[in-house]
C-alpha cells in the first residue's frame, strides 16, 4: 500500500478488454484465436495484444484518450487478422497492426473522429463497389482500394478519461462533494490530512497526507478546497503547485480574502492566485452543503464543456496545412500531406492510394475523371 493513501474501496479500474463480441453487430461469427492471429505477416509481434493492453493501462491512468481498434473479420487475402489490434492516440500515432497501407491510415481518421464523438463504430473497409452490399444498421462503409481485393471489418473503440476530482480537507462539505462526484461516474480522491477511508465512506480513494502526487492531480483535474479553515492556507499553495486545471475554495469572501492575503505573503505570485476561484461554484444562491456541491460541480461541467468546445474549434487552425482529397479511381479519401502516389493531369494534381490506381488514372484519366 502506497504511504500516505489508505488505498481504495473498489478494485482497481480493468484494463480495456478486445472487443470481439462487437462483430455480432455485423451479423458474423468470430472464429477462436488463431496462430496468426494479433501477428504481423513476418512473424513478428506475438506480444502486440500484451504491449497494447500494458500501454492501455498506463494511458488510462494519466487521463490520456485513446482508441482501441480491432479486427473482427477479414476476407483474404488481407495482411489484417481476425483479433489484430492497434492502439491509436490523439496524435494520430500507432501501436500495433491492422493490416498495410491502404488500411491503417483509413482506419486512424475514422479513430480518431470517434474519439471526438466519443461513440464506437463498426467499419467495413472494402471495394467502393461492394459498399453498397454490405450496408446495415450501425456499420460505416468505407472505400479502399487496394490491388489484393481483401477486405476488413473493424470495431473502433474510443476510451475517454472520466473527470478526476480532487476535494481537500474533512468536512460535510468533502463528503457531499464525494458523494455527488461519484454519483456522476467521475474519478473522485478525498484528501485529508492524518484521516482514514472509515472517515469518507462515498470517496473512491483516501489520501492521509497532503500529497496531492498521491491523489494523481493532472492537467484536466478538479481540485477543490474545504477544509473548513483548519488548513486551508497550506492545502491551497499545494493545489496551486499542481497542474490541476481547476482550483476552487469553499469558504466565505472574507476567509477566502485572508487565505490569498497570507499566500501573497508567502511569495505566491498574483498569476498563480487568479487561478483560484472563490466563492467555489456558480452562483445559484446556494446555502445547503447539497446545493453548494451542485454549484461547484456544475461550474466543472461547465468548464469541462468550454474546454471540448475550444478544442474543436482550434482543431482546423492546428491541422490547417493538412488536406484530404479524393482518389478519382476508387473515391477512397487520401491525405494529401502523406500521399505518396500523385498525377498532374491539365495543371491539376490528383492523390492516390495506391500505385494501381495512379496507373488506372494515368491509363485514362478522362474515364476515371467522369466516373469521379
Amino acid at each position: 500500500m502506497e504511504a500516505g493513501s489508505s488505498g481504495s474501496r473498489s478494485p482497481a479500474r480493468p484494463v480495456p478488454a478486445t472487443p470481439r463480441a462487437a462483430a455480432c453487430l455485423a451479423g458474423r461469427r468470430i472464429p477462436g484465436p488463431t496462430r496468426s492471429a494479433g501477428r504481423r505477416p513476418d512473424g513478428r509481434g506475438s506480444n502486440v495484444n500484451r504491449r497494447i493492453l500494458e500501454l492501455s493501462s498506463e494511458l488510462a491512468a494519466n487521463g490520456e484518450p485513446f482508441v482501441l481498434a480491432t479486427v473482427v473479420w477479414r476476407r483474404s487475402p488481407s495482411s489484417g487478422k481476425e483479433g489484430s489490434t492497434a492502439l491509436i492516440r490523439r496524435d494520430g500515432s500507432v501501436r500495433g497492426w491492422l493490416g498495410g497501407a491502404c488500411a491503417e491510415p483509413t482506419v486512424v481518421r475514422e479513430a480518431l473522429r470517434a474519439l471526438d464523438e466519443g461513440e464506437s463504430r463498426l467499419l467495413f473497409l472494402g471495394s467502393p463497389e461492394e459498399l453498397p452490399q454490405h450496408q446495415r444498421d450501425g456499420v460505416i462503409g468505407v472505400p479502399i482500394a487496394c490491388q489484393s481485393e481483401g477486405a476488413l471489418e473493424v470495431y473502433v473503440e474510443p476510451f475517454l478519461p472520466k473527470p478526476h476530482l480532487v476535494v481537500v480537507g474533512r468536512s460535510p462539505a468533502v463528503d457531499t462533494l464525494a458523494r455527488l462526484g461519484r454519483a456522476m461516474d467521475w474519478e473522485t480522491v478525498v484528501v485529508d490530512d492524518g484521516g482514514s477511508l472509515q472517515d469518507h465512506p462515498d470517496a473512491e480513494r483516501v489520501v492521509t497526507s497532503l500529497n496531492l502526487s498521491l491523489a494523481g492531480v493532472r492537467a484536466d483535474s478538479f481540485v477543490v478546497i474545504a477544509t473548513q479553515g483548519h488548513y486551508d492556507e497550506d492545502a491551497l499553495e499545494r493545489a496551486l503547485e499542481s497542474p490541476a486545471g481547476y482550483v476552487a475554495m469553499v469558504a466565505s469572501r472574507r476567509r477566502a480574502d485572508a487565505v490569498l492575503g497570507y499566500l501573497r505573503d508567502r511569495g505566491v505570485t498574483e498569476e498563480s492566485l487568479t487561478r483560484v476561484r472563490t466563492p467555489a461554484g456558480l452562483d445559484l444562491g446556494a446555502t445547503t452543503h447539497e446545493e453548494i456541491a451542485v454549484a461547484i460541480l456544475a461550474e466543472m461541467v461547465a468548464q469541462r464543456a468550454a474546454a471540448r468546445a475550444s478544442e474543436r474549434t482550434a482543431a482546423p487552425a492546428a491541422t490547417e496545412t493538412v488536406h484530404e482529397a479524393i482518389d478519382p479511381v476508387c473515391g477512397m479519401v487520401v491525405d494529401v500531406a502523406t500521399a505518396r502516389q500523385r498525377s498532374v493531369h491539365d495543371g491539376r494534381t490528383y492523390y492516390f492510394c495506391s500505385a494501381g490506381c495512379r496507373a488506372a488514372f494515368e491509363a485514362d484519366p478522362a474515364a476515371s475523371l467522369a466516373r469521379a
